[in-house]
């Protein structure tokens, strides 16, 4: 990765997402991270740029060097960036996409029933800086 910011793209009306948007957010040291939630104008122009269908909100996605990552090889990409310990949550990248994706579709199928979500798109209280639009 190189030092331009790199863009998260997540489901802002998901608790669980919002979640993991504070926590990079907390461990983003070198302020590498700027996020939007998929459900603006600001990532569908974004992913439509990149020929991704950002219609499935099912998806957590990193934008990094004009490149589009999803599931768990962006949050893997993501953690890469952060803080140590977190960093070290990256050398699962060995293991074939197939297998990490996995897990990450099986939370994602039921992160709502387990962790809830919000009525309208997160808005940050702080850190307004880090979010586009």
């Amino acid at each position: 990765m190189t030092d331009k910011k790199q863009i998260i793209l997540f489901d802002g009306v998901c608790n669980f997402c919002n979640f993991w948007v504070n926590f990079v957010i907390e461990r983003d040291s070198k302020d590498i991270f700027k996020f939007a939630s998929l459900q603006s104008s600001i990532a569908r122009e974004l992913t439509q740029k990149l020929n991704f269908d950002s219609s499935s909100l099912d998806t957590f996605v990193l934008i990094a060097d004009d490149k589009l990552y999803t599931k768990s090889t962006a949050a893997l990409l993501v953690s890469k960036e952060l803080k140590s310990p977190v960093k070290l949550i990256y050398s699962l990248i060995i293991f074939p996409k197939f297998l990490r994706d996995i897990f990450y579709d099986l939370i994602a199928k039921h992160r709502y029933k387990i962790f809830g979500k919000r009525d309208v798109c997160y808005i940050p209280s702080n850190n307004v800086n880090k979010f586009l639009e």
